[in-house]
């Protein structure tokens, strides 16, 4: 039997239609508006880990660069407050060493200088707008926290305590070791365990048409997690790499985690070009975004002329030891924080040997 064109069409319209609604499926008009799904390349762990270690190639550099920083100190109420760009010059040698100093563009003169030999930090803020009562040279050490030595200078009533509480935020959160590992990324190692996965992400290009397609994206990414293996058998989370999956392999986003699993450092990279003009330091990031969550800041680093970048020479140990030759007024918060320490009345041992056994039962 034969049957006519037309009734096939209608008979094959009949069958599609009756197996859409057996399934559940529905036929909808796509929102213009709805994100836009890019396609996404793919990679295994080994590739991965790969790109980390390209980028840990890094020995030392030294480069000129825009700085930014923005102070987050009152994001919880919906404010920041964002300072105008500021020249810097910026030396990182592996295995933590940094010199940066910051100068007000144009004229040069040096605003701050600060160094980091791994272990200890030291800071000189050498112009404050003319007030003097933030000119200070201070010191103190890289793995300490001073999160207790803040919380007793925020309860303080006294003038002392005001002027503390200011030096400790204006000087003790923002740190040089805090780019060390932004610039010098670390290269992964056997003593870690490494787990891969994938996520997409809702985003929006600013820079492009509010009709375009484009606006709006589903981003894909491969997340590198590193954990480390503790006293008593667990793991605890280490750092976190983020990678771009449009248009191929790009390392995005490096997440710095605490002790606590806490997030201390979430470093954003942005587009990728060459550094020097060796041709040997290619697809690396020409402009870097630091951002301390718990020291409520972030800092934008830019390269001012990737070309000229200085790339794998050796400094002296000596150029990351900043000495303080300008006879700043000193603050050492290792000192500041043994007299807070020593001055909190300490809990008498029966009361100590109550909360113990209270805590056993929780």
């Amino acid at each position: 039997m034969f049957i006519k064109s037309s009734s096939l069409r209608l008979y094959i319209t009949v069958i599609a239609l009756s197996v859409s609604l057996l399934s559940g499926c529905s036929i909808v008009k796509t929102d213009k508006k709805t994100p836009t799904l890019l396609s996404t390349t793919d990679a295994s762990q080994a590739q991965l880990i790969d790109e980390v270690n390209r980028f840990a190639r890094v020995g030392s550099m030294r480069a000129k660069m825009d700085l930014k920083f923005e102070d987050n100190s009152f994001a919880q109420f919906g404010s920041k407050e964002v300072y105008r760009s500021a020249d810097g010059e910026v030396v990182v040698q592996r295995p933590a060493s940094i010199l940066l100093k910051v100068q007000v563009p144009v004229i040069k003169t040096d605003v701050a200088q600060m160094t980091s030999d791994g272990e200890k930090f030291r800071v000189a803020i050498l112009q404050d707008g003319g007030s003097g009562k933030y000119k200070k040279f201070v010191l103190g050490t890289n793995s300490a926290d001073y999160s207790g030595l803040q919380k007793t200078f925020d309860s303080s009533n006294g003038d002392n305590g005001k002027v503390m509480k200011e030096n400790v935020n204006a000087f003790a959160n923002l740190r040089p070791q805090h780019f060390t590992d932004a610039m010098l990324v670390r290269p992964t190692d056997s003593v870690y365990m490494y787990t891969q996965s994938t996520i997409f992400q809702l985003e929006e290009d600013i820079t492009a048409d509010k009709k375009s397609p484009l606006r709006k994206v589903n981003r894909g990414y491969y997340l590198l997690d590193e954990f480390v293996k503790t006293e008593n058998g667990g793991l605890v989370i280490a750092r976190r790499f983020w990678f771009d999956r449009v248009g191929g392999i790009r390392l995005a986003r490096q997440q710095i985690f605490d002790a606590k699993g806490e997030i201390a450092s979430d470093i954003i990279y942005g587009a990728e070009g060459n550094l020097t003009t060796t041709g040997e330091y290619n697809r690396l990031p020409l402009q870097i975004i630091v951002t301390r969550p718990q020291e409520k800041y972030s800092m934008r680093l830019t390269y001012q002329m990737p070309d000229e970048v200085k790339i794998g020479n050796k400094y002296p140990e000596t150029a990351f030891v900043l000495e303080n030759s300008w006879g700043l007024e000193e603050v050492d918060l290792d000192k500041k924080l043994q007299q807070v320490t020593a001055q909190k009345p300490q809990m008498p041992a029966s009361a100590l040997q109550n909360s113990n056994s209270a805590r056993r039962f929780q």
